[in-house]
């Protein structure tokens, strides 16, 4: 897969610009956002955690039903349930979405938040637990009859799941953190490594260092880039960046009446939101169109730089992070439904043709 494109799929209709309306579990909403973002021509949707979400097995099990082929990417924290038993609703969930599941590794990078659910270790431990964790998942996915486990953290004898993923005893595994501690548990374990939406310099720089941390593990040239963005589209530059600025007016308004917003504290903890802030502080324009009004507006909190322009213009964006080794662009806006229909019509197609077109001129040139 040269190109791939995920969503973001939610039970609740919400955004920064959008405050909570409707049952936090509204069952025909998500099934509107999955079946949209599979018409738009979407590889996944994330399904995301927080020690206050929604159930996320749930809630991937339900995409799964109301859709054909769309991909579901699971956000999971390890230490909540044991590894062995992860390792297993993950292949029992691989099997009833028919080898459409992907799990995002997220370690935590806020103390309070990880203590909303009682986990207490520091941020470097976390880490280690994260870096056994997922040696066991992927033992019990592959071993080939009962093993024994006895790690600093866990311990079990005998375990043999009886069930396996769908596709060579293996889920596809993307990953989250910034850290020096999360980027050794990257080099190691990621399929995927995911960042968010930095300067086109940033992003090289983490590249380079995640892939010299995977060469420790001979897996340099095996591990793949996703990239986080929020694109804003209009018919012309002057458009979208009036579309900008209306989309900052309103998010700065509801973010004032969002409970959730107004608990957060006021600096983050994780090292990848603070890099997002040193972005936004370069101004509220970086590399000619990442927009950072959103991420200064909310302390960089999630996925929260945007691309703005018209679609050519995000399209060319886009291939130039692709350039220096992005293959995966997680993408979301602001209206959940409408903006990722746009996407799929003005967006998508844009970018694969012109992805495809570079790589059969590189094949050319190499013939």
């Amino acid at each position: 897969m040269s190109i791939e494109f995920i969503g973001f799929s939610a039970t609740q209709e919400t955004s920064e610009t959008v405050l909570p309306q409707g049952p936090v579990v509204n069952k025909a909403f998500l099934g509107a956002v999955a079946r949209a973002h599979e018409y738009a021509g979407f590889d996944r949707v994330l399904v995301a955690h927080s020690s206050a979400s929604v159930d996320g097995f749930q809630v991937a099990s339900y995409i799964a039903s109301q859709t054909d082929k769309l991909g579901i990417l699971l956000a999971h924290r390890p230490g909540f349930v044991a590894p062995t038993l992860a390792a297993r609703q993950f292949a029992t969930l691989d099997h009833f979405s028919d080898g459409r599941l992907a799990v995002h590794i997220i370690s935590g990078g806020d103390d309070t938040e990880q203590q909303r659910d009682g986990d207490f270790l520091d941020h470097d431990q976390r880490y280690q637990r994260t870096d056994e964790y997922l040696d066991v998942v992927k033992k019990t996915w592959t071993s080939e009859g009962p093993f024994d486990h006895d790690g600093p953290l866990y311990h079990f004898k005998g375990q043999n799941a009886g069930v396996r993923p769908v596709r060579d005893q293996h889920i596809p595994t993307y990953f989250g953190g910034s850290s020096d501690a999360a980027i050794e548990v990257a080099g190691k374990h990621a399929d995927v490594y995911a960042l968010w939406g930095e300067s086109l310099a940033q992003v090289a720089d983490t590249i380079a260092r995640v892939r010299t941390a995977a060469a420790k593990h001979g897996r340099a040239d095996k591990i793949r880039f996703s990239l986080s963005l929020r694109p804003v589209l209009a018919e012309t530059e002057e458009k979208a960046w009036a579309k900008a600025d209306a989309i900052l007016a309103t998010a700065t308004e509801r973010v004032k009446q969002n409970v959730h917003f107004s608990k957060r504290p006021t600096e983050p903890q994780n090292v990848g939101a603070k890099r997002l802030l040193e972005t936004a502080a370069q101004g509220k324009v970086v590399d000619e169109r990442l927009w950072t009004g959103i991420a200064a507006l909310t302390k960089a909190s999630g996925n929260s730089t945007g691309l703005v322009g018209t679609p050519e213009q995000v399209r060319d964006a886009l291939v130039k992070y692709w350039e220096i080794g992005v293959t995966t662009f997680l993408i979301r806006g602001f209206d959940p439904i409408q903006d990722a229909l746009q996407y799929g019509r003005e967006l998508i197609p844009l970018v694969r043709a012109a992805i495809a077109e570079r790589e059969a001129q590189d094949k050319r040139l190499a013939a």
